[in-house]
């Protein structure tokens, strides 16, 4: 960093006139920094504060991009063609026609991958655009500068953890190896978006800043947009005032709008979820300043996963007081096929699409959910996610629990309603009772109170 003639500009965001007297360039070390103060490693990392506060600056746009197909299947077995295809199908169907689901990205190492990818592109949506991501080397590059996308994710690592440690090289060496593909892009006619991975761990003013001028610089000569995707690769970020750089998610997107020039449309946030703060990160960065953030369906993705898309969905309508066209009974739809069509383990508690994320237990809130069920539900879940609240009968359920079970397993209603003072509830209890009196410890499964339910009353079996 240098000192330079002062320079005054007029912010777009704010309408104020910026006043900026630093120039930053590639810092050289001879050694990496590794911030241990930070990252002790044997020790847990350190949240630290220089109480420099940025301004919330959320875009008149943000959307959600996907890496469902990229990240997405790098913890588990891949997705089939069909699969991947189907899934694709339905991303389209939920972001609806405003695409607020902007991109989807694939890999495109296997034939496999590949196969779907054209068969997504032959659907001619518009929205997810189909994007590629590669590394940066020239044999990637040759993978997709002629498969028909618009678009390329590139790695380009921007921490001294990958720079010295992984890939043998200094800064000056990296840079310029990120340079040499950026540009080959372009020739080539696609908009780069490089992934500045374990940006949450790099030297912010000494690489990550310097090496995003170099790319506006050679956007403005291009006339090529470029995008800057901000990895939060180890889920290492904090969404706190007043954190310190490179933890700070509000200070790494307000310094590469106001240090580095870019704008918030060619902005996103990608996060993992290592600390539990992905969701928290990803609205972080939309409002200050992120156009996009990056998710994966379910959330599935390295070691702790990504940011769940579904998740965000929610995040944007909660932010913006709209869906603007989403349509969120497919999250339902594309749990239940990722579920059932590949295996995978959906942990039942998980928020929105796990089985028990909207069953009541406890016999209290049964009572009071049979009340008014917004008592407890979170919002509408038959409505919004085609998802109407149930209730799991156990030794705790009492009158109550059972009468709700009925009423929503059959989807009672209005006058057909049952009370937890109809006769027939209380014959169901007494069978329940005695199944914990001997011993049971498990929930009543649906299959068994279907059973006992159209026994005490069959005029319920007959009117179903």
């Amino acid at each position: 960093m240098k000192h330079r003639k002062p320079n005054i500009s007029l912010s777009q965001s704010t309408n104020l006139l910026d006043f900026d007297t630093y120039e930053y360039e590639l810092q050289e070390v001879e050694r990496p920094e590794l911030f241990r103060e930070l990252f002790p490693y044997t020790e847990v990392p350190k949240v630290a504060y220089n109480y420099r506060h940025v301004p919330m600056n959320m875009p008149d746009e943000i959307f959600i991009t996907d890496t469902t197909f990229r990240d997405g299947q790098q913890s588990r077995a891949p997705y089939t063609s069909a699969q991947i295809v189907d899934i694709y199908k339905m991303l389209h169907r939920l972001g609806g026609k405003n695409g607020i689901i902007r991109q989807t990205e694939f890999f495109v190492y296997s034939k496999n991958d590949r196969d779907a990818l054209e068969q997504c592109m032959d659907l001619g949506y518009e929205f997810p655009e189909i994007t590629t991501w590669i590394r940066a080397s020239k044999k990637d590059f040759e993978l997709v500068k002629n498969i028909g996308i618009k678009e390329t994710g590139i790695l380009v690592s921007c921490s001294d953890y990958h720079i010295f440690n992984k890939m043998g090289l200094n800064r000056r060496q990296a840079l310029d190896k990120y340079l040499g593909i950026v540009k080959d892009c372009i020739s080539a006619g696609l908009r780069p978006r490089c992934h500045f991975e374990d940006i949450t761990r790099a030297d912010f003013y000494g690489f990550v800043v310097p090496f995003a001028i170099e790319l506006r610089k050679l956007a403005e000569e291009s006339g090529v947009p470029i995008k800057i995707r901000a990895c939060d690769t180890m889920g290492y970020g904090i969404p706190y005032p007043g954190v310190a750089l490179p933890r700070s998610v509000s200070g790494i997107i307000y310094g590469l709008q106001h240090y580095a020039g870019f704008s918030s449309d060619m902005l996103e946030w990608h996060g993992h979820n290592d600390f539990y703060k992905g969701v928290t990160n990803a609205a972080t960065a939309w409002l200050y300043g992120a156009g996009a953030v990056n998710c994966s369906l379910l959330g599935i993705g390295e070691r702790t996963g990504n940011v769940p898309l579904e998740a965000m969905v929610f995040e944007y309508a909660s932010l913006k007081g709209t869906l603007n066209g989403m349509d969120t009974s497919v999250i339902t739809e594309i749990a239940d096929y990722i579920v059932n069509e590949t295996n995978y383990d959906l942990p039942s508690m998980t928020p929105f699409v796990g089985k028990s994320f909207n069953v009541t237990r406890a016999g209290i809130h049964a009572d009071g959910l049979m009340k008014d069920e917004e008592i407890y539900n979170i919002f509408d879940t038959s409505k919004l996610l085609n998802r109407p609240p149930l209730v799991a009968v156990s030794a705790s359920s009492g009158l109550a629990g059972i009468a709700c079970w009925i009423n929503n397993f059959y989807r009672l209603s209005g006058e057909q309603c049952i009370d937890k003072k109809n006769p027939a509830v209380a014959k169901i209890k007494e069978w329940i009772d005695k199944e914990y009196e001997g011993g049971r410890i498990t929930v009543i499964s649906d299959n068994e109170l279907e059973k006992i339910t159209e026994k005490y009353m069959p005029e319920i079996a007959r009117r179903n």
